[in-house]
């Protein structure tokens, strides 16, 4: 399955585009479904049907889902207390019923989430256009499966058979009772959801769109996105530019937003392949107006997102970890190292990944930023390295 995720700066027709993208790919021949995470319904004011919890037929092999965050945090939060009733019961603490319940702040991206997997696991259909929140937003959510499953593995590590036949020896040593059975089957159940989540986004078919209006604010907000998106090794297809003002128009006043329209146009196909979407003078509405703005479908499979490491130890003794950063300054960067971890800060963002094997038994020789590609030096550690016969 195909999966499109769709996002850019607030304001620049994000949803809008996100409508015309899962249209586009519908008239192609694929089972497609739109996700859209808005709580008011801009999807629907686009598709012009109105989308919801249950996903609905917008057009012909076109489904629209809404998913309720309200239903689904309700939901989780009563089947928590369930599972932990006696704990709840010796701590003496009152229950809370579904109808007092209300989402706390993250429950519309964790419902966005487990739609996307379901979606993506479900085979229903060939082809996920994923509306995302604007692009800071969607960022931090796509950072979101790797870094919980990393803190749920420090906090509550899968190796717990010894801390089990231990617990009341602990307990009793500790004078706190050890976290209970259901605490270590939710973190595991917990862990195989955002794993099953990581693995949609890590998919070779899944690509992220960014859309943009052309201009000073767009651009800088796609430089930062891409950067955010190449640290997560995550791969753009296509760029939107949205809005675009006609060339040849009689209102000369229009000659100063057209000219940095081009000029803002011209410096992105340096580096994306741009499509353009027309200005229609209207807020779009309905599947006549999505079609008329041109926006490309599917588009054709992308190469994987390779961060390869290069075996130069012949030639200067070192291995060479390529990780591609365009748009990262050096002067924002930095590097810290945690035992089998690499902590990697790029402006505003950060990841932590695991070092791939060969390189667990090195040291760090030195890293450098050349043509918008980090590439950090390693050298072989005598002590863990295996000796030469």
């Amino acid at each position: 399955m195909r999966t499109i995720l769709i996002t850019g700066p607030g304001g620049s027709g994000r949803t809008t585009l996100a409508a015309a993208t899962a249209l586009a790919a519908a008239a192609e021949g694929t089972r497609t479904l739109v996700l859209g995470a808005d709580r008011t319904d801009t999807l629907g004011a686009a598709l012009g049907v109105q989308t919801g919890p249950a996903p609905i037929r917008a057009a012909p092999r076109l489904t629209a889902w809404r998913p309720d965050a309200a239903q689904d945090f309700r939901r989780d939060l009563t089947a928590l207390q369930d599972r932990a009733s006696t704990a709840l019961d010796l701590l003496g603490a009152s229950r809370l019923d579904p109808e007092e319940l209300t989402p706390l702040p993250g429950a519309e991206e964790l419902a966005l989430l487990r739609a996307l997997r379901d979606a993506a696991l479900s085979e229903k259909y060939d082809t996920l256009v994923v509306d995302l929140p604007p692009a800071p937003q969607a960022l931090a959510l796509l950072a979101l499966p790797e870094e919980l499953r990393r803190y749920l593995r420090r906090l509550l590590p899968p190796e717990r058979q010894a801390a089990r036949a231990l617990r009341p020896v602990l307990g009793r040593l500790a004078g706190v009772p050890m976290p209970a059975e259901w605490l270590y089957e939710t973190a595991a159940r917990w862990g195989l959801e955002l794993a099953a989540v990581d693995a949609v986004l890590a998919d070779r078919d899944t690509v992220v769109r960014l859309v943009a209006e052309p201009g000073p604010a767009g651009a800088d907000a796609l430089r930062t996105a891409g950067l955010g998106l190449a640290l997560r090794g995550l791969r753009t297809d296509v760029v939107v530019a949205s809005r675009v003002l006609p060339e040849a128009s009689p209102d000369t006043w229009l000659a100063g937003p057209v000219a940095q329209q081009r000029k803002t146009l011209e410096e992105w196909r340096e580096s994306y392949d741009v499509r353009t979407v027309p200005h229609l003078g209207h807020d779009p509405r309905g599947t006549d107006d999505l079609t008329a703005l041109g926006v490309p479908g599917v588009g054709q499979a992308l190469p994987a997102a390779d961060w390869p490491v290069t075996d130069r130890l012949g030639e200067d003794g070192v291995l060479v970890w390529q990780i591609p950063l365009p748009g990262a300054i050096r002067e924002e960067l930095d590097l810290v190292r945690r035992g089998d971890e690499l902590v990697v800060t790029a402006g505003r963002f950060r990841r932590i990944v695991p070092l791939p094997s060969v390189l667990r038994r090195c040291t760090v020789d030195g890293a450098a930023l050349r043509e918008g590609e980090l590439r950090i030096r390693f050298a072989p550690d005598p002590k863990l390295w295996p000796r030469a016969r």
